[in-house]
């Protein structure tokens, strides 16, 4: 066993011992597989972004003269570089150049902002970090500078799309003809620290390797049937574990084409879609929503689109029956997994009712469903979902943390309540942690509520998960005061925070006192079902 430059612990971790020892596990890189499309199909196109396109070769040659510039500037292997990216294709050459250079990447999802972006890379000690020059009215390079003020082990702040010594292209110029020897990089050790958030308001570092990626992403495309030549539409974040998995790594797994959305727009999306032969995509909920609607105002059946994978947040069958109706040969389908394991479940392509009525087919884990004393319980009955297989991840950087979430036969608490039935399919029914999903993006209601709590005029707070009819789900606060305060003033509170936007309550209700266990512990469940009963009545009265 081996330890990471920062201590992580590396493979074979206890859990994935078995992994390890067998032929599961893909003993390529990223960088192998690249290598060899490269000299294979070096003219395929593997990545189309709104300002052009890159080949295999492309892709091969700017990531080894990516990997020399960054060598230049004194990354060296096990050395943690960060990205807060949009949909670029910049973030393919990056991600393959960090796997050439043995560089560990940190994908940071372009919503968060100060507060978070210092604590994630505060974490995993990032050397360095690439943000846009501009994007969105938002100072990325600012954020990232005042993160170095204070993070010692931040020492470069690179720009994409900009202008100087420090931006991605003037990287790209000087690193032209050098030749950088590959780094002896073990496809078991770790390759990328993903931050997802948890119940204990601070995020959690998600270690994967190559492998554990490379397995994910190698099942999904054979379970999907996607191949060489294949287009995928990734309107997800690459910097999220859908977004990095299926768009920036499946070409160099499967051979397939990512074509890069910046920004969703269902009739953007529409064109794209037919211009380039899409033949399916990965994407939060609201996404299939709104493609499908698009599609029927425009009489376009999308007839080269088979499947749509959808997943985390709450899906109403009919939604997915409807979806279904709205195009020509495209099935749409509930999946279920994390960042901790990617995918648990892939999906029915073939099974209507079953795509509908579940959240999907367990495949290439083992699953247990335990009640509250960790006993497994028969088909059909509801508990939390327990997970273990080869795609899960290695831990993460905390390990205590690791410890907690992984038990002793190596199975991953996920936290979700379900259930499973006689054809090896989940029901999602709820969630034991705290969490609001909000459009696919995890939110900690504890994160929130510390940030209310520390408002002069709150004495208590609350926050959990109220119905959106878009995002699936909205967040509600729920506020004890003790003087006078307005609605304004909290959301000028928690903006000031740092926090990103998303992240702000949408609702907020000035109550006397919560309900409350005979421990003394807030009942959310009442809270939920309250703010619910309110939407719901406020909806048929409008």
């Amino acid at each position: 066993m081996t330890d990471s430059p920062w201590g992580w612990q590396s493979v074979p971790a206890p859990h994935q011992a078995e992994f390890a020892k067998s032929d599961v596990w893909q003993r390529e890189t990223i960088a192998d597989l690249a290598q060899a499309r490269a000299a294979r199909t070096p003219d395929a196109v593997a990545f189309v972004d709104g300002v052009g396109t890159l080949t295999f070769a492309q892709l091969w040659q700017d990531a080894g003269a990516l990997a020399a510039g960054l060598a230049a500037r004194g990354l060296v292997a096990g050395d943690v570089v960060a990205f807060q990216l949009p949909n670029w294709r910049e973030a393919a050459v990056l991600n393959l150049a960090c796997a050439i250079a043995g560089l560990v990447v940190n994908p940071i999802v372009p919503i968060y902002r100060d507060a978070e972006i210092r604590q994630m890379m505060g974490d995993c000690r990032a050397r360095a970090i690439f943000v846009p020059a501009a994007f969105r009215n938002v100072d990325y390079v600012g954020m990232a500078q005042r993160a170095a003020e204070v993070l010692p082990d931040l020492r470069h702040v690179f720009t994409v799309r900009g202008q100087g010594d420090d931006d991605y292209a003037a990287l790209l110029a000087a690193g032209q003809g050098v030749a950088v020897p590959r780094a002896d990089v073990d496809p078991f050790g770790v390759k990328m620290v993903l931050y997802t958030s948890g119940t204990t308001g601070k995020p959690k570092g998600v270690l994967h390797s190559h492998a554990t990626l490379n397995r994910v992403i190698g099942r999904s495309a054979a379970h999907w049937g996607v191949g060489d030549g294949d287009a995928m539409l990734m309107p997800s974040p690459v910097t999220h574990v859908s977004g990095y998995a299926n768009g920036l790594e499946m070409p160099l797994v499967a051979g397939t084409l990512t074509v890069l959305m910046e920004a969703w727009n269902a009739a953007d999306a529409l064109a794209l879609i037919n211009r380039h032969q899409v033949a399916g995509t990965v994407a939060a909920t609201p996404f299939l929503v709104e493609l499908a609607g698009a599609a029927q105002a425009a009489g376009d059946r999308l007839p080269s689109l088979r499947f749509f994978a959808c997943g985390g947040a709450a899906v109403a069958p009919d939604l997915i029956i409807q979806a279904r109706a709205a195009f020509a040969h495209c099935a749409p389908f509930r999946v279920f997994g994390s960042s901790e394991v990617p995918l648990v479940t892939y999906g029915w392509p073939t099974n209507p009712e079953l795509a509908a009525s579940t959240d999907g087919q367990i495949v290439d884990y083992a699953v247990r469903i335990v009640d509250g004393d960790d006993r497994d319980l028969p088909d059909g009955q509801e508990g939390e979902i327990l997970a273990h297989g080869p795609a899960m991840m290695l831990g993460y950087t905390d390990a205590a943390a690791t410890a907690e979430a992984i038990d002793s036969q190596g199975y991953f608490r996920t936290g979700d309540l379900g259930v499973r039935d006689v054809h090896g399919a989940i029901t999602i029914t709820g969630r034991k942690k705290d969490l609001i999903i909000r459009g696919g993006e995890n939110i900690s209601a504890t994160e929130i509520e510390i940030v209310l709590l520390s408002h002069p005029a709150v004495s208590d707070a609350a926050v959990v998960a109220m119905p959106h009819e878009r995002l699936g789900e909205g967040v509600c606060a729920y506020v004890i005061v003790g003087a006078d305060v307005t609605v304004g003033d909290l959301v000028a509170h928690v903006a000031a925070s740092g926090m990103a936007k998303q992240k702000i309550p949408e609702r907020f209700e000035f109550v006397a006192e919560f309900p409350r266990t005979a421990s003394g512990k807030v009942r959310k469940d009442v809270l939920r079902a309250s703010i619910k009963a309110a939407v719901e009545a406020e909806k048929a009265s409008a």
